[in-house]
């Protein structure tokens, strides 16, 4: 007896890279040693206070209890001085913030607090492909805006204004962007919540990278009014390197948070008591942290840009995140068949730009989540 899947299943493909790295491990695993410079998941550890922090926590009365649904109070108040430190905005830690399990679980929930069937949502082409498939799993429909070089990798929003957006209620930005490394600017910000008013359009403005190799942090609420239509997903897993422990935040209008609440207190039963106080130790830490995991990268990124330029592919020397996005040499095929040429004859993975959207067409992603010493492996891969 077969039972049938959901409808909402045959919207959505299995992740790229659940697939792709089970390709990857059967190469290896007939003594092939792939170089993985594919996924942006950070090698080195988290700062020892936050380590240190969960072992301490292991041992309190409250430690293996079912936690609140909108977190520590502690927690949400470390969030607060972290948004007011880093990015001069004043948030309310009772009613404005609510941590989340990753900001993959923020993206359902959002989807799920505001999406009807039927609806639409802006998504950005290239972009994170988790916009897409959550729009298409809540039954709305993915309305596409292309991101070009020529545009600096930003929304037109005149051209936007041209479309019909009636039914438009939600749209997803990244910036700095994944996976061009573009940073917005204070005057887009501005120019984005405009947009959002004139057309009452929710923006949420997804910001883990903003730490990561560039100079000038910046969140969309720097540039909104406490009851604008816009809201900011962060994440702890690339600032500190703390990809599997799960942490995320949302941060916007009560009205809103309390939305997103109402899902998500149905969805699970607060986040592990432990993993609470190590990402308050994480939020905490001193600007020596930020100077030093930005050194690592910058190093490895030289290392990076040399395999680019083996590959005759061209970049932008002045994008930030923990990604080089490289323009692929005019006679090269497709991504996907230059990616996989380099993965069956050299066993190095990186990762196709069109995994992100038509616009990644003629672009590859490199991740500098690999030891310096492994790319320069893969270098010699080129030149034995």
């Amino acid at each position: 007896m077969s039972i049938e899947v959901a409808n909402r299943l045959h919207t959505v493909e299995e992740y790229y890279f659940s697939k792709k790295l089970r390709e990857v491990a059967t190469l290896a695993a007939k003594g092939n040693p792939v170089i993985n410079m594919g996924i942006g998941s950070p090698d080195i550890e988290p700062p020892t206070q936050v380590v240190e922090a969960l072992k301490s926590s292991l041992s309190m009365a409250t430690a293996h209890k079912y936690q609140s649904y909108q977190g520590l109070p502690e927690f949400r108040m470390a969030i607060a001085d972290f948004y007011k430190n880093k990015y001069k905005v004043e948030v309310n830690h009772n009613n404005q913030i609510l941590p989340l399990m990753g900001s993959k679980e923020g993206i359902m929930h959002i989807s799920m607090a505001f999406l009807n069937e039927g609806d639409q949502a802006l998504i950005p082409n290239p972009g994170y492909p988790t916009y897409t498939s959550v729009t298409r799993l809540v039954g709305a429909e993915p309305l596409f805006y292309d991101l070009s070089a020529a545009k600096g990798w930003l929304p037109d929003l005149k051209k936007l204004e041209k479309l019909d957006l009636s039914k438009v209620k939600l749209m997803w930005v990244n910036y700095p962007h994944m996976p061009t490394g573009v940073s917005a600017t204070a005057r887009f910000f501005s120019e984005l919540i405009s947009f959002s008013k004139k057309y009452d359009i929710l923006i949420v403005n997804d910001n883990p990278y903003s730490f990561i190799l560039n100079d000038v942090p910046m969140s969309l609420l720097t540039q909104a009014k406490n009851n604008d239509p816009v809201m900011e997903l962060n994440s702890l897993s690339k600032t500190f390197n703390m990809a599997g422990w799960r942490v995320g935040m949302l941060v916007g209008p009560a009205n809103h948070i309390q939305s997103v609440l109402k899902v998500k207190s149905n969805m699970d039963s607060g986040m592990f008591y432990g993993i609470q106080k190590g990402a308050i130790a994480a939020l905490r830490s001193a600007e020596t942290w930020y100077e030093s995991m930005n050194e690592l990268y910058r190093s490895r990124r030289e290392w990076v840009w040399k395999l680019a330029d083996k590959l005759g592919c061209q970049y932008d020397r002045s994008a930030s995140g923990m990604f080089v996005w490289a323009k692929l040499p005019k006679a090269a095929p497709s991504s996907e068949e230059f990616i996989d040429e380099i993965l069956y004859n050299k066993h190095v993975f990186i990762t196709p730009g069109t995994i992100f959207g038509s616009q990644g067409e003629g672009y590859i992603r490199f991740s500098l989540c690999v030891s310096e010493e492994l790319i320069k492996e893969a270098l010699k891969r080129w030149n034995p």
